[in-house]
Parts: C-alpha cells; structure tokens; sequence
C-alpha cells in the first residue's frame, strides 16, 4: 500500500482538534468533531462511495457497494471513532517523524514557552516498548499535545482500504459499511448508533493499539456514584457529634481490597479503582469503577460494595453512605462467542498480511461491547498506535501500514470465508 498517501490521509486528520467533552449534554459533544466528519464526508463523497451522510448527531455513514456477483456476501462494517481523549490537549497538534528511531531517548520538546522551558523527552526506561520500534520511523508530537492515533489511525485504515478497492476493481468484494462516530472517549459513541440503518451483519472496530492486536473480550463494567453524608460542628465542641465525611469515605475506601486495583492487577483480574474524591467534613463524594471479565464475579463484586456500604450506615447511621449503581457495558464475548467465524476472518486477514496476531482481553471497554449487545457482533483490531490519551502518544509507520494491510485483507477474506461455514 502507498506510503505517502497514507501518511497524509492521517496528518489531515489529526490537524482537526476533535476533543469530546464529558461536562456537554449534546452530541456531539464538541463541534470540532462535526468540522471533521464533514471533512470525511466530502473524501468519501470523492471516493466514489454511496450512501454517505452525517446525521445530527455527528455519526458519519457510507458503503462501499458490493462487487458485481457479491451482493448477497454477508454485510461487513468497519467502525473508528473520531473523537480524542479529554485528558490530554488535543490540538493544534505538531507532529514530526522520527527517522529510523536509533533505540535511545527522544527528544519531543527540547524546553520552549509552551512547556515552560522544560525539555520533554520520551525514552525506553519509561516505554520499554519502544525498543520493538528500534530502526523504524515514528511518528510523534512536541510534547504539548497527543497524538490522535486513538483513533485517526484507525480512520486512516479504513479510509486507506477503501481508496485501495477504489483503485483495484479487478479485486471483488462484498457490500461495506463505513461508520465514524463521536464520543467514544466519554463512553457515549453507541448511545444514538443506529444499528439498523447501519445495516451490517457484523463489524469490526480498528480502535486497537500494538500490531496484531485483536480483541472480542472486554471488561463488565459499573461505575459507582459514592455519597457520604456527614455532620460538620465546630472542632472545639466536636466530641460525639462530629461526623466527618472525608474520614468516613477513606474508611470505605480502605475496606475495598487493596490487591484488587489497577495498578496491581493484569491479565483476566478484575478491580476496583477510586478514581476521585472531593468534599469536606459535611459531604464528601466518590467515584469509583468496578471492573471484571468474569460477569459472576462482577455481581460479587457489587455485592461486597453492598456489603461494606451497609456495615458503615450501621455503625454511622443509616443514610450516612449512598452509593449509585451505573453498569455501563458488559463483555461482548457472550454475544461474539456464537459467531466466532468472524474472529477467524481477523486472524486469517492478519496472517495474510504478515502478522502474528495476538489475542488478549480488553482491560477496558470498547464501542465493540455495546454495538454488540445492541445486535452487531464487533471485535476489535489494532491500530498501531501506542501510548494512548497523552503527550507521549506515538505511532510506528509500519504499524499504521499493517493496519490498514489488515483491513483491506478483512474484506477479501469476508465472501471466502462465510462460503467455507
């Protein structure tokens, strides 16, 4: 596949800052993401693809019609979000390829007024994988911004493989669905997908990071609203009245098992992880994720927060501690196990292209899990890109390329394989 033409499908996209944000009631969240849905609206428009549209929400939709005699292969989608992570500045972006990366430090920013005079430097004694890139070229930032490979790489790779049928017609293929939604970083990008007009029978997500990655397990995932109620009198006159909400939410956060968070945890191990506290001796508040592959254990792991939610209204007072259950997706494994042929078209793909692919669960959520509670079945694949929803975020040439090789050898792979079930 071309280079050039890829690289520069991909800096066109990361030059639209598209940060979504999660304090917005609209959708999209942000208006930036609109400004490059409508870009991607007029190259696809300029690709010959039909049914091309971007509703009010911002979801941008379009096909690649079937080949002549394929019209009946199953209906692929491919789907990348266009949003970015709120946790890091997205844009203006200044990026630069660093050429056959020599293995050592890398210097993003060598200290300007943007930084402070602080000089920002990448290196393997923090990113140890970086030394699977040694001699490659990679993209990066100064420092003062992400990257947006989460997930323009991904966009890049679908709108790279449609230029490429685009280009080879002698190569047939089924009907294709294209999909490009907001707010995936915020956790809303499934809430108005519509499913039916999307009209695939299944799909795969490219919102992946390292080579070869390829995913249909995820997380079970609730998202806890912890309210603690205190009593708040003047510390001189405090004994026996006094009751401190910040004391009481430390207890309760100490009673969650120390072993079980993300930062001791990997793998199929499930946790739990408060992510913020604020308040004072009268109200304090929490929020807190509870997080499990296995769905028996998840329900556990709700009951024991019951459990020491109860013991502490019993020993403060009922309605000292309130605690609001969100369960936000569940692992989309129960609804890809059924249809696991179409995990076997990614593995097939990637070997085609060279790639060994490597299969590991989700330690997250993906735009994968919900579309497939809603009826589209949608493993995820990779991207390439590598330290996601920061400064330090990068992308290997080779891996963007291998990306979109991917894709491109999903949709040859989809009519042959449906025909062999």
């Amino acid at each position: 596949m071309d280079r050039e033409k890829i690289l520069k499908k991909f800096t066109s996209y990361i030059a639209y800052d598209t940060t979504s944000d999660g304090s917005s009631k609209t959708c999209p969240s942000t208006e930036k993401q609109r400004h490059l849905g409508m870009f991607l609206v007029e190259e696809m428009k300029a690709l010959g693809m039909a049914d091309v549209d971007i509703d009010e929400n911002g979801y941008v939709m379009g096909t690649l019609p079937a080949s002549e005699g394929m019209e009946k292969v199953p209906v692929l989608g491919l789907i990348a979000h266009m949003d970015t992570s709120p946790d890091a500045v997205g844009g203006p972006v200044k990026w630069r390829i660093e050429k056959a990366y020599s293995g050592g430090e890398i210097i993003l920013n060598k200290g300007t007024s943007a930084t402070n005079g602080k000089a920002i430097t990448m290196s393997p004694k923090e990113f140890p994988e970086l030394l699977d890139y040694k001699g490659q070229d990679i993209i990066v930032t100064d420092g003062t911004t992400l990257l947006g490979a989460d997930d323009k790489a991904g966009i890049t790779a679908i709108m790279s493989a449609v230029e490429y049928f685009k280009e080879h017609t002698e190569i047939t293929h089924g009907k294709v669905r294209i999909a490009f939604t907001p707010d995936e970083e915020i956790g809303r990008s499934a809430d108005l997908f519509d499913v039916k007009k999307f009209g695939a029978d299944f799909a795969f997500t490219v919102d992946g990071g390292a080579v070869g990655g390829l995913e249909y397990e995820c997380f079970n995932a609730c998202n806890l609203a912890v309210r603690v109620n205190g009593r708040n009198v003047h510390t001189g006159d405090a004994k026996n009245k006094m009751i401190n909400a910040l004391t009481i939410a430390s207890e309760w956060q100490l009673m969650l098992p120390q072993t079980e968070q993300p930062e001791t945890t990997e793998g199929y191990e499930g946790f739990y992880h408060v992510h913020t506290i604020k308040g004072n001796t009268s109200e304090a508040r929490m929020g807190v994720l509870i997080r499990d592959h296995d769905r028996d254990k998840f329900e556990k792991r709700k009951e024991y927060v019951k459990k020491i939610t109860e013991l502490l209204n019993f020993r403060y007072g009922e309605g000292t501690v309130e605690v609001i259950y969100k369960d936000i997706y569940y692992n989309m494994k129960e609804k890809i196990a059924p249809v696991m042929w179409i995990v076997d078209i990614a593995k097939e793909a990637m070997e085609r292209a060279g790639i060994t692919p490597v299969i590991s669960p989700i330690r997250g959520g993906t735009d994968g899990a919900r579309l497939s509670f809603m009826g589209l079945p949608c493993p995820n694949i990779f991207t390439g890109g590598m330290n996601y929803h920061g400064i330090y975020e990068y992308l290997p040439v080779p891996s963007l390329l291998k990306s979109a090789q991917t894709v491109v050898e999903i949709v040859k792979g989809v009519g042959k394989q449906r025909e062999n079930l």
